[in-house]
């Protein structure tokens, strides 16, 4: 049996993965004899995204590699495969989302004092157990409370690379802003008077819309400048 071309194999691979893969896995699927230059294999990626143009599926890059994703604008009709209905996030899990993101490192503390109201302990929960959000260290004030950021497969769910493409929070505050990321994360992005939300509305499973609190007195919301959102999250 003769060897596939490179070009079959990789494709194979990126259809086969079920998720994104990095150059250095795909890399790592040859031995040493047969492993293709890195520069071959770019060429090969770039082939297979211009081969895709105009069909129905397409070749993106997001932070944990390549991954081959159904089109946005076929989307809607491929979504009526799945059976179960689409997570809906609560609105008070979406704005701490979009405050980890576009503030992180940012405590809970920070968070609760932006917002106004407490931060339930299931949001924090429920982000860390999807892995879109972490602990990356510890903010050096009494109590120590931990710091909080987005995670590589925040980027990927979103098909974002870097937090550089998270839209401009000016852009965002505009009423008129809708963004869609499809399959498999949605996400639309849009304000009211009371500040940025996130919709997310695909994947995984219904989360409960979370009872606000009163604000509690927080030894974790020491006031303290935040890094922007071209801070490139620590995974």
């Amino acid at each position: 049996m003769s060897t596939p071309a490179l070009k079959q194999i990789v494709e194979g691979a990126l259809l086969a993965a079920g998720g994104p893969l990095s150059v250095d896995r795909i890399l790592s699927l040859f031995g040493d004899e047969e492993r293709p230059r890195r520069g071959d294999l770019q060429a090969v990626l770039d082939a297979l995204a211009e081969d895709y143009a105009e069909r129905a599926i397409e070749l993106v890059e997001v932070a944990g590699g390549w991954r081959v994703q159904v089109r946005q604008t076929c989307a809607p009709w491929v979504s009526r495969l799945y059976e179960e209905r689409p997570a809906r996030y609560s609105r008070a899990l979406l704005e701490t989302l979009a405050l980890i993101a576009y503030r992180q490192p940012i405590t809970r503390g920070e968070i609760e004092e932006i917002r106004g109201v407490a931060v339930s302990s299931n949001i924090v929960k429920t982000l860390i157990e999807r892995e879109w959000v972490r602990v990356v260290g510890h903010r050096e004030v009494p109590g120590r409370p931990a710091l909080l950021a987005t995670t590589r497969r925040f980027l990927d769910y979103f098909g974002l690379r870097t937090l550089d493409e998270l839209p401009p929070l000016a852009e965002i505050r505009d009423p008129a802003f809708a963004v869609d990321v499809d399959l498999p994360g949605k996400a639309e992005a849009a304000a009211d008077d009371d500040g940025l939300q996130l919709v997310v509305a695909s994947g995984g499973g219904d989360v409960p819309a979370d009872t606000e609190e009163t604000m509690p007195d927080s030894g974790d919301s020491a006031s303290a400048e935040h890094p922007g959102a071209e801070d490139e999250p620590k995974v």
